[in-house]
Protein backbone atom coordinates (compact mmCIF):
# COMPACT_ATOMS: atom_id res chain seq x y z
CA UNK A 1 0.00 0.00 0.00
CA UNK A 2 1.45 3.37 -0.94
CA UNK A 3 1.02 6.67 0.85
CA UNK A 4 -0.97 8.25 -1.97
CA UNK A 5 -1.74 11.93 -2.16
CA UNK A 6 -4.76 12.18 0.14
CA UNK A 7 -5.43 12.39 3.84
CA UNK A 8 -2.89 12.84 6.62
CA UNK A 9 0.57 14.09 5.77
CA UNK A 10 3.65 12.06 4.98
CA UNK A 11 5.97 12.65 7.95
CA UNK A 12 9.73 12.67 7.45
CA UNK A 13 11.90 12.27 10.56
CA UNK A 14 15.09 14.21 9.86
CA UNK A 15 15.52 17.31 7.74
CA UNK A 16 19.11 16.76 6.58
CA UNK A 17 20.04 16.23 2.95
CA UNK A 18 18.25 12.87 2.67
CA UNK A 19 15.02 13.99 4.36
CA UNK A 20 14.98 17.31 2.52
CA UNK A 21 15.61 15.64 -0.83
CA UNK A 22 12.67 13.28 -0.26
CA UNK A 23 10.48 16.24 0.75
CA UNK A 24 11.63 18.17 -2.31
CA UNK A 25 10.83 15.40 -4.79
CA UNK A 26 7.53 14.52 -3.08
CA UNK A 27 6.21 18.07 -3.31
CA UNK A 28 7.49 18.40 -6.87
CA UNK A 29 5.92 15.15 -8.10
CA UNK A 30 2.65 15.59 -6.20
CA UNK A 31 1.82 19.29 -5.78
CA UNK A 32 -0.58 19.63 -2.89
CA UNK A 33 0.71 16.51 -1.14
CA UNK A 34 0.99 17.31 2.57
CA UNK A 35 4.56 16.72 3.77
CA UNK A 36 5.83 17.48 7.27
CA UNK A 37 9.56 17.30 8.04
CA UNK A 38 10.34 16.89 11.74
CA UNK A 39 13.83 18.25 12.46
CA UNK A 40 15.00 18.76 16.02
CA UNK A 41 17.89 21.09 15.18
CA UNK A 42 17.39 23.48 12.23
CA UNK A 43 20.90 24.84 12.86
CA UNK A 44 22.17 21.38 11.74
CA UNK A 45 25.07 21.73 14.18
CA UNK A 46 25.60 17.95 14.43
CA UNK A 47 24.05 16.96 11.11
CA UNK A 48 26.20 14.80 8.86
CA UNK A 49 25.08 16.94 5.89
CA UNK A 50 26.77 19.98 7.41
CA UNK A 51 29.94 18.23 8.61
CA UNK A 52 30.67 16.06 5.57
CA UNK A 53 33.57 16.28 3.15
CA UNK A 54 30.85 16.56 0.45
CA UNK A 55 32.09 14.69 -2.58
CA UNK A 56 30.70 12.51 -5.37
CA UNK A 57 32.23 9.63 -7.28
CA UNK A 58 31.43 6.94 -9.81
CA UNK A 59 34.12 4.61 -8.45
CA UNK A 60 32.03 2.09 -6.54
CA UNK A 61 32.17 -1.68 -6.81
CA UNK A 62 28.40 -2.25 -7.07
CA UNK A 63 26.37 -1.19 -10.13
CA UNK A 64 23.49 0.24 -8.07
CA UNK A 65 25.80 2.73 -6.33
CA UNK A 66 27.27 3.78 -9.67
CA UNK A 67 23.78 4.33 -11.12
CA UNK A 68 22.82 6.40 -8.07
CA UNK A 69 25.87 8.62 -8.57
CA UNK A 70 25.23 8.96 -12.30
CA UNK A 71 21.92 10.64 -11.54
CA UNK A 72 23.55 12.52 -8.66
CA UNK A 73 26.14 14.25 -10.82
CA UNK A 74 23.48 15.24 -13.38
CA UNK A 75 21.42 16.75 -10.59
CA UNK A 76 24.36 18.63 -9.04
CA UNK A 77 25.49 20.04 -12.39
CA UNK A 78 21.98 21.38 -13.00
CA UNK A 79 21.23 22.43 -9.44
CA UNK A 80 20.78 26.12 -10.21
CA UNK A 81 17.84 25.38 -12.50
CA UNK A 82 16.46 22.45 -10.51
CA UNK A 83 16.39 24.13 -7.10
CA UNK A 84 15.89 27.81 -7.92
CA UNK A 85 13.37 29.64 -5.76
CA UNK A 86 11.90 32.97 -6.88
CA UNK A 87 14.65 33.34 -9.45
CA UNK A 88 17.44 32.72 -6.92
CA UNK A 89 19.67 29.94 -8.19
CA UNK A 90 21.73 28.06 -5.59
CA UNK A 91 25.44 27.52 -6.19
CA UNK A 92 27.13 24.59 -4.47
CA UNK A 93 30.61 25.22 -5.93
CA UNK A 94 30.84 21.88 -7.72
CA UNK A 95 34.44 21.04 -8.68
CA UNK A 96 34.86 18.03 -11.00
CA UNK A 97 38.50 17.14 -10.41
CA UNK A 98 38.10 13.38 -10.04
CA UNK A 99 38.93 10.72 -7.49
CA UNK A 100 42.27 8.92 -7.53
CA UNK A 101 42.41 5.54 -5.81
CA UNK A 102 45.88 4.14 -5.16
CA UNK A 103 46.27 0.39 -4.78
CA UNK A 104 49.13 -1.58 -3.25
CA UNK A 105 50.15 -4.86 -4.92
CA UNK A 106 47.75 -6.62 -2.53
CA UNK A 107 44.89 -4.35 -3.63
CA UNK A 108 45.56 -4.35 -7.37
CA UNK A 109 43.21 -7.23 -8.27
CA UNK A 110 40.29 -5.58 -6.45
CA UNK A 111 40.99 -2.25 -8.18
CA UNK A 112 40.97 -3.98 -11.58
CA UNK A 113 37.75 -5.86 -10.75
CA UNK A 114 36.08 -2.63 -9.62
CA UNK A 115 37.29 -0.91 -12.79
CA UNK A 116 35.63 -3.56 -14.96
CA UNK A 117 32.29 -2.99 -13.15
CA UNK A 118 32.66 0.78 -13.48
CA UNK A 119 33.48 0.65 -17.19
CA UNK A 120 30.57 -1.72 -17.72
CA UNK A 121 28.31 0.99 -16.27
CA UNK A 122 29.81 3.63 -18.57
CA UNK A 123 31.91 5.39 -15.94
CA UNK A 124 34.78 7.51 -17.29
CA UNK A 125 37.62 5.92 -15.30
CA UNK A 126 41.23 5.15 -16.26
CA UNK A 127 43.80 2.80 -14.74
CA UNK A 128 47.27 4.34 -14.40
CA UNK A 129 50.63 2.66 -13.80
CA UNK A 130 53.06 4.21 -11.29
CA UNK A 131 54.99 5.79 -14.20
CA UNK A 132 51.79 7.27 -15.60
CA UNK A 133 50.83 8.53 -12.15
CA UNK A 134 54.16 10.32 -11.71
CA UNK A 135 53.87 11.79 -15.19
CA UNK A 136 50.43 13.19 -14.46
CA UNK A 137 51.06 14.17 -10.82
CA UNK A 138 54.79 15.00 -10.41
CA UNK A 139 54.23 15.84 -6.73
CA UNK A 140 53.12 12.26 -5.96
CA UNK A 141 55.45 9.57 -4.57
CA UNK A 142 54.43 6.12 -5.80
CA UNK A 143 56.36 3.93 -3.35
CA UNK A 144 54.26 0.86 -2.62
CA UNK A 145 51.74 1.70 -5.35
CA UNK A 146 50.97 -0.94 -7.99
CA UNK A 147 48.15 0.84 -9.79
CA UNK A 148 45.95 3.94 -9.67
CA UNK A 149 42.35 4.46 -10.75
CA UNK A 150 41.44 8.01 -11.81
CA UNK A 151 37.97 9.35 -12.54
CA UNK A 152 38.32 11.50 -15.65
CA UNK A 153 34.89 13.12 -15.33
CA UNK A 154 31.72 13.13 -13.22
CA UNK A 155 33.60 13.02 -9.91
CA UNK A 156 34.58 15.75 -7.50
CA UNK A 157 33.34 17.76 -4.54
CA UNK A 158 30.96 20.53 -3.55
CA UNK A 159 29.55 22.49 -0.61
CA UNK A 160 27.32 20.01 1.20
CA UNK A 161 25.76 22.58 3.52
CA UNK A 162 24.69 24.69 0.54
CA UNK A 163 23.13 21.61 -1.07
CA UNK A 164 21.19 20.85 2.13
CA UNK A 165 19.91 24.41 2.38
CA UNK A 166 18.94 24.52 -1.30
CA UNK A 167 16.94 21.28 -0.99
CA UNK A 168 15.25 22.56 2.17
CA UNK A 169 14.34 25.92 0.61
CA UNK A 170 12.95 24.27 -2.52
CA UNK A 171 10.91 21.78 -0.49
CA UNK A 172 9.46 24.60 1.59
CA UNK A 173 8.71 26.71 -1.50
CA UNK A 174 6.78 23.74 -2.89
CA UNK A 175 4.71 23.40 0.29
CA UNK A 176 6.63 21.11 2.63
CA UNK A 177 6.29 22.15 6.26
CA UNK A 178 9.32 21.96 8.56
CA UNK A 179 8.60 21.53 12.25
CA UNK A 180 11.30 22.06 14.87
CA UNK A 181 10.65 19.14 17.20
CA UNK A 182 12.01 15.78 18.26
CA UNK A 183 10.06 12.66 17.36
CA UNK A 184 9.98 10.33 20.36
CA UNK A 185 7.55 7.56 19.42
CA UNK A 186 4.68 6.35 17.27
CA UNK A 187 1.08 5.17 17.50
CA UNK A 188 0.53 1.93 15.64
CA UNK A 189 -2.31 -0.38 14.69
CA UNK A 190 -1.77 -4.06 13.91
CA UNK A 191 -3.65 -5.97 11.24
CA UNK A 192 -2.73 -9.47 10.10
CA UNK A 193 0.53 -9.27 12.01
CA UNK A 194 1.65 -6.15 10.14
CA UNK A 195 2.00 -2.82 11.92
CA UNK A 196 0.83 0.49 10.52
CA UNK A 197 1.78 3.87 11.95
CA UNK A 198 -1.06 6.33 12.51
CA UNK A 199 0.78 9.13 14.30
CA UNK A 200 4.13 10.44 15.50
CA UNK A 201 4.65 11.56 19.09
CA UNK A 202 6.78 14.68 19.55
CA UNK A 203 8.82 15.57 22.63
CA UNK A 204 6.65 18.66 23.22
CA UNK A 205 3.61 16.42 23.76
CA UNK A 206 2.07 16.93 20.34
CA UNK A 207 0.70 14.07 18.28
CA UNK A 208 1.16 14.30 14.51
CA UNK A 209 -1.25 12.16 12.50
CA UNK A 210 0.38 10.78 9.36
CA UNK A 211 -0.28 8.51 6.39
CA UNK A 212 3.33 7.34 6.19
CA UNK A 213 6.61 7.89 8.01
CA UNK A 214 10.07 8.17 6.49
CA UNK A 215 13.00 7.36 8.75
CA UNK A 216 15.67 9.83 7.59
CA UNK A 217 17.12 10.30 11.07
CA UNK A 218 20.74 9.78 10.03
CA UNK A 219 22.98 8.49 12.83
CA UNK A 220 19.94 8.35 15.14
CA UNK A 221 17.83 6.16 12.80
CA UNK A 222 18.32 3.03 14.89
CA UNK A 223 16.20 4.50 17.69
CA UNK A 224 13.31 5.23 15.31
CA UNK A 225 13.35 1.62 14.06
CA UNK A 226 13.33 0.33 17.64
CA UNK A 227 9.94 1.98 18.23
CA UNK A 228 8.55 -0.66 15.83
CA UNK A 229 10.65 -3.51 17.23
CA UNK A 230 12.85 -3.43 14.13
CA UNK A 231 16.60 -3.94 14.46
CA UNK A 232 18.38 -1.47 12.19
CA UNK A 233 22.17 -2.04 12.20
CA UNK A 234 23.04 1.64 11.71
CA UNK A 235 25.48 3.25 14.13
CA UNK A 236 27.03 6.67 14.51
CA UNK A 237 30.71 6.51 13.59
CA UNK A 238 32.81 9.55 14.31
CA UNK A 239 35.06 10.76 11.50
CA UNK A 240 37.58 13.57 11.94
CA UNK A 241 38.41 15.99 9.12
CA UNK A 242 41.62 18.05 9.19
CA UNK A 243 42.11 21.32 7.31
CA UNK A 244 45.65 22.40 6.43
CA UNK A 245 47.71 24.40 3.96
CA UNK A 246 50.91 23.63 2.09
CA UNK A 247 53.38 26.21 0.71
CA UNK A 248 53.86 24.23 -2.50
CA UNK A 249 50.91 23.93 -4.92
CA UNK A 250 49.80 20.51 -6.15
CA UNK A 251 48.61 21.12 -9.73
CA UNK A 252 45.57 19.07 -10.77
CA UNK A 253 45.15 17.47 -7.35
CA UNK A 254 42.10 15.18 -7.31
CA UNK A 255 40.44 13.65 -4.29
CA UNK A 256 43.12 11.10 -3.44
CA UNK A 257 42.63 7.87 -1.50
CA UNK A 258 45.97 6.50 -0.36
CA UNK A 259 46.77 2.81 0.02
CA UNK A 260 46.61 3.46 3.80
CA UNK A 261 42.95 4.50 3.54
CA UNK A 262 43.74 8.14 4.29
CA UNK A 263 42.02 10.54 1.89
CA UNK A 264 42.65 14.17 1.01
CA UNK A 265 41.33 16.79 -1.37
CA UNK A 266 41.81 20.48 -2.14
CA UNK A 267 39.60 22.87 -0.19
CA UNK A 268 39.89 26.55 -1.09
CA UNK A 269 43.53 27.55 -0.80
CA UNK A 270 44.36 24.49 1.27
CA UNK A 271 43.38 20.85 1.74
CA UNK A 272 41.21 18.66 3.90
CA UNK A 273 42.03 15.09 4.87
CA UNK A 274 40.68 12.25 6.96
CA UNK A 275 41.06 8.56 7.68
CA UNK A 276 38.99 5.45 8.26
CA UNK A 277 39.00 4.36 11.90
CA UNK A 278 39.41 0.66 12.64
CA UNK A 279 36.26 -1.44 12.36
CA UNK A 280 36.50 -2.45 16.00
CA UNK A 281 36.30 1.15 17.19
CA UNK A 282 33.42 2.04 19.54
CA UNK A 283 30.48 1.76 17.15
CA UNK A 284 28.02 4.31 18.43
CA UNK A 285 27.59 7.97 19.18
CA UNK A 286 31.05 8.99 20.33
CA UNK A 287 31.28 12.66 21.29
CA UNK A 288 31.93 14.86 18.27
CA UNK A 289 35.44 15.77 19.35
CA UNK A 290 38.19 15.66 16.70
CA UNK A 291 40.84 12.99 17.09
CA UNK A 292 43.78 15.41 17.24
CA UNK A 293 46.36 12.77 18.13
CA UNK A 294 45.60 10.83 14.95
CA UNK A 295 46.86 13.71 12.82
CA UNK A 296 50.28 13.91 14.46
CA UNK A 297 50.74 10.16 14.86
CA UNK A 298 49.22 8.77 11.67
CA UNK A 299 47.73 11.14 9.11
CA UNK A 300 50.55 13.67 8.69
CA UNK A 301 53.44 11.16 8.57
CA UNK A 302 51.59 9.00 6.04
CA UNK A 303 50.62 11.95 3.85
CA UNK A 304 54.17 13.30 3.89
CA UNK A 305 55.47 9.97 2.58
CA UNK A 306 52.95 10.02 -0.26
CA UNK A 307 53.28 13.75 -1.05
CA UNK A 308 56.72 15.02 0.07
CA UNK A 309 55.56 18.65 -0.09
CA UNK A 310 53.32 17.89 2.88
CA UNK A 311 56.38 17.73 5.14
CA UNK A 312 55.83 21.49 5.37
CA UNK A 313 52.05 21.49 5.79
CA UNK A 314 50.42 23.64 8.45
CA UNK A 315 47.33 22.40 10.29
CA UNK A 316 44.68 25.11 10.68
CA UNK A 317 41.58 23.41 12.07
CA UNK A 318 39.76 20.14 12.51
CA UNK A 319 36.21 18.98 13.12
CA UNK A 320 34.31 15.74 13.55
CA UNK A 321 31.07 14.48 12.02
CA UNK A 322 29.12 11.24 12.03
CA UNK A 323 28.94 8.59 9.36
CA UNK A 324 25.66 6.72 9.74
CA UNK A 325 27.40 3.41 9.26
CA UNK A 326 25.45 0.34 8.20
CA UNK A 327 27.42 -2.36 9.99
CA UNK A 328 25.77 -5.10 7.92
CA UNK A 329 27.28 -4.24 4.52
CA UNK A 330 28.14 -0.52 4.36
CA UNK A 331 25.33 0.18 1.88
CA UNK A 332 22.15 2.19 2.18
CA UNK A 333 18.95 0.60 3.49
CA UNK A 334 16.07 2.04 1.48
CA UNK A 335 12.36 1.25 1.31
CA UNK A 336 9.94 -0.61 3.58
CA UNK A 337 10.26 -3.36 6.17
CA UNK A 338 7.71 -6.20 5.95
CA UNK A 339 6.78 -5.70 9.61
CA UNK A 340 5.35 -2.20 8.97
CA UNK A 341 3.63 -1.26 5.74
CA UNK A 342 3.93 2.54 5.98
CA UNK A 343 7.39 3.04 7.49
CA UNK A 344 10.00 3.82 4.85
CA UNK A 345 13.74 3.65 5.51
CA UNK A 346 16.43 5.92 4.06
CA UNK A 347 19.36 5.04 6.28
CA UNK A 348 22.87 3.66 6.63
CA UNK A 349 24.53 5.56 3.79
CA UNK A 350 27.93 4.98 5.42
CA UNK A 351 29.41 8.29 4.30
CA UNK A 352 27.70 8.46 0.89
CA UNK A 353 24.50 10.26 1.87
CA UNK A 354 25.19 13.65 0.31
CA UNK A 355 26.17 12.26 -3.08
CA UNK A 356 23.30 9.79 -3.02
CA UNK A 357 20.57 12.12 -1.76
CA UNK A 358 19.28 13.24 -5.20
CA UNK A 359 18.62 9.69 -6.44
CA UNK A 360 17.35 8.49 -3.05
CA UNK A 361 14.99 11.45 -2.77
CA UNK A 362 13.56 10.86 -6.23
CA UNK A 363 13.24 7.09 -5.80
CA UNK A 364 11.64 7.17 -2.36
CA UNK A 365 9.19 9.85 -3.48
CA UNK A 366 8.18 7.59 -6.37
CA UNK A 367 7.83 4.61 -4.02
CA UNK A 368 5.73 6.61 -1.55
CA UNK A 369 3.43 7.96 -4.26
CA UNK A 370 3.05 4.90 -6.50
CA UNK A 371 4.00 1.90 -4.37
CA UNK A 372 6.81 0.87 -6.75
CA UNK A 373 10.34 1.86 -7.75
CA UNK A 374 10.11 3.82 -10.97
CA UNK A 375 13.10 5.51 -12.63
CA UNK A 376 15.72 3.53 -10.68
CA UNK A 377 15.15 0.11 -9.19
CA UNK A 378 16.54 0.29 -5.66
CA UNK A 379 15.47 -3.21 -4.70
CA UNK A 380 19.16 -4.23 -4.19
CA UNK A 381 19.16 -1.73 -1.27
CA UNK A 382 15.90 -2.97 0.28
CA UNK A 383 15.65 -4.10 3.91
CA UNK A 384 14.86 -7.64 2.77
CA UNK A 385 18.54 -8.38 2.14
CA UNK A 386 19.24 -7.96 5.86
CA UNK A 387 16.46 -10.38 6.76
CA UNK A 388 17.81 -12.86 4.20
CA UNK A 389 21.42 -12.43 5.45
CA UNK A 390 22.38 -11.46 1.89
CA UNK A 391 24.87 -8.58 2.11
CA UNK A 392 25.43 -6.27 -0.85
CA UNK A 393 29.13 -5.73 -0.28
CA UNK A 394 30.65 -2.42 -1.34
CA UNK A 395 34.43 -2.64 -1.49
CA UNK A 396 34.97 1.08 -1.97
CA UNK A 397 34.09 2.58 1.41
CA UNK A 398 36.30 5.44 2.55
Amino acid sequence: MHAGTQGAPIAIIGGGAIGSSIACFLTQMAPGQSVVVVERDPSYARASSALSASSIRQQFSSPINIAISQFGIEFLRDIGARLQVNGERPDIGLVEAGYLYLASPAGEAVLRANHAVQRGMGADVALLTPDALRGRFPWLATDGVALGSLGLSSEGWFDGYSLLQALRRKAQAQGARYVQAEAVGVDTQVSGGVQRISALHLANGERLACSAVVNAAGPWARTVAQWLGIDLPVFARRRTVFHFTCPQPLPGCPLLIDTSGIWLRPEGAGFIAGFCPPEDADPDDLPLEPDHAAFENHVWPTLAERIPAFEALRLHSSWAGYYEMNRFDHNAIVGRHPACDNLYFANGFSGHGLQQCPAIGRSLAELLLTGRWQTLDLEPLAFQRLLDHRPLLERNVI
